[in-house]
């Protein structure tokens, strides 16, 4: 037994309060040493004739990463606190107690020796929006969906599609284009779109604000913004607008100031300058986005610069209705900032919806005092480099996938920004090398996985395009260059997810083992009496696999427009099948 890698910490992702009444507690072993693992636990003030008195709870192997494997229980305690260890058995049938105080070879009978949840109190339980958990995220770059009004076009605008898109051309896109294709997202079966910046500024991206409080006219106007929310709520689809609070844009009127007046300027405290006379060229001598003379950074701890930003925050709620707010370069603001701006947005709106922009572990961020979700970088990236790149195997997948799990506390998951692809990233068709069955299987994992998932425009018919500009091209809306076969493939998870919760995010998820090879993986999906089992098999031979399991099942078949389901006996020696690039999918209810 490797007591060195066991680790348990309270008041953490190993041991959080998942709803008002239940705890979930988790221990951290070295991967494949334990047998098993029992929580030891009881109220710190019960007693009898003196000697504290206490239960035990069998736990049950969550998941595995490559160096750990992960135990996990709920408990519901009966007067709101605890105090717990753990009694861990190794495969050689050692067995040792693990408590706050360290190891030992019998159990301790003073409570003061274990681990503390002191009291689970209704406010630090971690909620974020319900209606999250239900939503199929679509991201539109406003500049390249839809051109629905050529009145407004930017001087100098190309025709829609007839050229590569480059950093600095324009192709008209505006809210008019995305009202007028807005059945093209319900069809698919859309129900949140995710802008990035609308707000007025230079780039065609918009993410160097001029001014947070006005549209940027060549999207159109605010009248039009309120009528493009109102048609989105009327198809029961909700709005999250990007906000870039780390750093303005150089036309910023502030910074125009201070590089106009310097030392004088009343706007010098709203930036990080290192000295003056501030200058742009060779370099800037201001902190910036990267080193991006062009996008200074603002500093969030000046009184008025907080002020003028939460204002924003709270104007476009109040005023337009938006749902949500996703945070640009979430994790370089300071996060006093980011817990004032909560209470203003929840104090506007308590179920909107706060999305940082951070690509690594976000714990710090999301104790239920800042952001309600993170995008979801460590899964983007496990499932392009399994399934996209072909980079992983299955056994290494399946770790990262688990350690993304165990990463962050169930409910957090729940509401977690999952995406495979965006704007600063290669789209999925170019990084799967062009290969359309990789793309379906990304499609299938993404749209059954824990997590509110997102698409990002045009996935969805097949377009393709490398890393920043070429993964912004002009959306394809000639639907004889659409790829209808992948749109309805899609169409159909999204319509599954939505038809039982054991699709989405009220049901369980684990990896399963079996004995299939490197490119294979089975998971299972897990809701009251609802079991799912899915089978991909990522190369191109055909493979064939035991389940390890019995009984019958329905299987699920996708006939090109909907998945049908058909009866299938399956026994414990019952050798399944599946294609190059195919999948297998077996639900069955349990009595």
């Amino acid at each position: 037994m490797l007591k060195e890698a066991i680790y348990h910490q309270p008041k953490s992702n190993l041991a959080y309060a998942y709803d008002e009444e239940t705890l979930h507690i988790l221990l951290q072993t070295k991967k494949d040493d334990m047998e098993a693992v029992t929580l030891i636990y009881g109220d710190p003030y019960i007693f009898d004739k003196e000697e504290w008195q206490f239960q035990f709870i069998d736990m049950e192997k969550s998941g595995s990463t490559v160096m750990h494997d992960y135990w996990k229980v709920a408990v519901k305690p009966d007067f709101r606190r605890l105090r717990y260890g753990f009694s861990c058995t190794s495969k050689t049938g050692e067995t040792i107690h693990y408590t706050e105080r360290g190891f030992f070879e019998s159990i301790p009978r003073d409570k003061d020796y274990y681990f503390c949840f002191p009291y689970l109190h209704k406010g630090d339980v971690f909620h974020a929006p319900s209606w999250v958990k239900d939503t199929i995220w679509y991201q539109i770059f406003p500049e390249r969906f839809a051109n629905g009004d050529t009145s407004n076009d930017p001087a100098g605008t190309m025709p829609w599609g007839e050229s590569e898109p480059t950093p600095t051309n324009f192709f008209g896109g505006d809210f008019q284009g995305i009202m007028n294709h807005l059945d093209h997202l319900v069809d698919l079966g859309i129900n949140g779109i995710y802008f990035t910046p609308i707000f007025k500024a230079y780039s065609n991206h918009k993410y160097d604000t001029i001014d947070y409080m006005e549209i940027d006219p060549q999207f159109g106007d605010k009248e039009i913004f309120r009528r493009l929310v109102k048609e989105c709520h009327k198809r029961g689809i909700r709005v999250m607008l990007d906000a870039v609070f780390n750093h303005s844009g150089y036309y910023f009127l502030p910074f125009q100031d201070v590089l106009k007046n310097q030392e004088d300027s009343v706007y010098k405290d709203w930036f990080h300058l290192w000295d003056f006379p501030v200058v742009t060229k060779p370099q800037p001598n201001y902190d910036t986005f990267s080193f991006g003379a062009s996008m200074p950074k603002l500093n969030t701890n000046q009184p008025d610069v907080k002020k003028y930003l939460l204002d924003v925050a709270r104007y476009w709620i109040e005023e337009f209705n938006i749902d949500g707010w996703r945070l640009d370069v979430a994790n370089e603001v300071d996060h006093t900032f980011w817990r004032e701006f909560r209470q203003v947005v929840k104090d506007v709106k308590p179920d909107a919806y706060i999305l940082g922009e951070i690509w690594h572990n976000s714990m710090p961020w999301l104790q239920g005092d800042q952001f309600d979700a993170v995008m979801n970088y460590p899964f983007t990236n496990a499932a392009i480099d399994f399934f996209a790149k072909q980079k992983l195997s299955a056994s290494s997948f399946s770790n990262a996938i688990d350690e993304v799990l165990h990463m962050y506390p169930d409910n957090v998951n729940e509401s977690s920004f999952n995406l495979l692809d965006s704007h600063d990233t290669p789209r999925i068709l170019t990084l799967a090398d062009g290969n359309i069955d990789r793309v379906k299987l990304l499609f299938l994992f993404h749209l059954t996985f824990i997590g509110t998932p997102c698409i990002y425009y045009g996935d969805e018919i097949g377009m393709n395009g490398g890393g920043d500009p070429g993964c912004r091209a002009c959306m394809v809306w000639e639907h004889e260059k659409q790829n209808q076969d992948l749109f309805h493939y899609v169409q159909a998870l999204i319509t599954l997810r939505k038809s039982n919760d054991v699709y989405a995010n009220r049901a369980s998820f684990q990896f399963l083992d079996g004995n299939h090879d490197e490119n294979t993986i089975i998971y299972e999906r897990k809701h009251d009496s609802m079991q799912v089992i899915f089978v991909i098999n990522n190369q191109t031979t055909s493979t064939s696999i035991n389940l390890l399991t019995s009984g019958l099942f329905q299987e699920l078949t996708f006939d090109g427009r909907t998945f049908q389901r058909n009866s299938i006996e399956i026994t414990n020696d019952s050798s399944i099948h599946v294609s190059p690039y195919g999948f297998r999918i077996f639900e069955k209810t349990q009595n």
